[in-house]
């Protein structure tokens, strides 16, 4: 018998927190009854949210204590204006006092929320000062991308700045969005409406092909679960030598595919040798050809 399948492209983001922390152990902060609400959406004649559009709090998985967030996609898509960045810049500040196993973000955003840009942006900056000071405390940061509104922008960032990335392949990663990208540069050079080239592009199975996501899984609840349980403890270094090492394997990158037009293109630089079924084979097969081909230094 096939056991029953909980998607977490379908799941808001307080089904998400059930999913992957481990049954009555989630305690929020700054819930809904606080009203911590916008101070600049109902100026703008638009609704808020009494969480802002994210759930931040504290629970277990597999009974080690963690803290963790989750956007609200269905809210303004998950874009982070001045509460909602508050609200998560100030979790991640809290690890340093309590000292978690890990932070989890578990990450559905455009990002900036255009119409509290500043604060929004000022939000960013506080974000990610607080994920390099947990970091830098020996503090895993998890973030995991999995929701309809994919992970873009000042977001995206966020997750780059994190320990670990974990996405199914639903998942998308860029610092642009496909309609900003044409806006800016001409459907000639990237047709928004082509959803099999945004996925192609910005998907996570090109960003896991070239070391940008770490763990790729199904759109199930408990296979997200698993894989956040699997990488709690993994806190990467950020020290001067661990940084340029990092700039150094991008300067190879770079350098390596800049003359390249598809993702297609890198994935058979990458050794892949039917780069046209990278987009419709299973994760697994995936995972396995991911293993191959860094088995063999690719």
């Amino acid at each position: 018998m096939i056991p029953p399948r909980h998607s977490y492209l379908e799941a808001s983001a307080r089904s998400r927190l059930a999913g992957i922390l481990d049954a009555g152990t989630f305690r929020e902060y700054c819930g809904p009854k606080a009203r911590q609400t916008s101070p600049h959406l109902p100026g703008l004649g638009m609704p808020v949210a009494f969480d802002d559009g994210i759930v931040v709090g504290e629970g277990r998985i597999d009974s080690r204590q963690v803290l963790i967030a989750a956007q609200e996609g269905g809210f303004m898509g998950g874009a982070i204006g001045e509460v909602h960045g508050a609200k998560l810049a100030g979790l991640i500040e809290r690890a340093l006092d309590i000292r978690p196993a890990a932070v989890v973000l578990l990450l559905d955003s455009g990002g900036v929320r255009l119409q509290e840009a500043n604060a929004g942006l000022i939000a960013m900056g506080e974000i990610q000062r607080a994920i390099f000071d947990a970091r830098t405390a020996g503090i895993a940061l998890i973030a995991a991308i999995g929701g309809r509104n994919g992970c873009y922008g000042g977001t995206s960032i966020v997750a780059r700045s994190c320990d670990v990335i974990v996405a199914s392949e639903e998942g998308r990663l860029s610092i642009s969005g496909p309609e900003v990208i044409e806006e800016v540069d001409g459907i000639e050079e990237f047709d928004a409406r082509d959803r099999a080239l945004v996925w192609r592009t910005m998907g996570a199975k090109h960003r896991r092909l070239i070391g940008e996501i770490d763990t790729l899984v199904r759109d199930d609840m408990t296979a997200f679960r698993d894989a956040i349980a699997n990488h709690i403890g993994d806190s990467r270094s950020m020290d001067l030598d661990a940084l340029e090492a990092e700039h150094a394997r991008l300067a190879d990158r770079l350098l390596r595919f800049r003359d390249v037009g598809d993702a297609r293109d890198v994935w058979a630089r990458l050794g892949v040798n039917d780069p046209d079924r990278v987009s419709d084979i299973e994760t697994n097969e995936f995972n396995a050809l991911v293993d191959t081909l860094e088995g063999e230094g690719r």
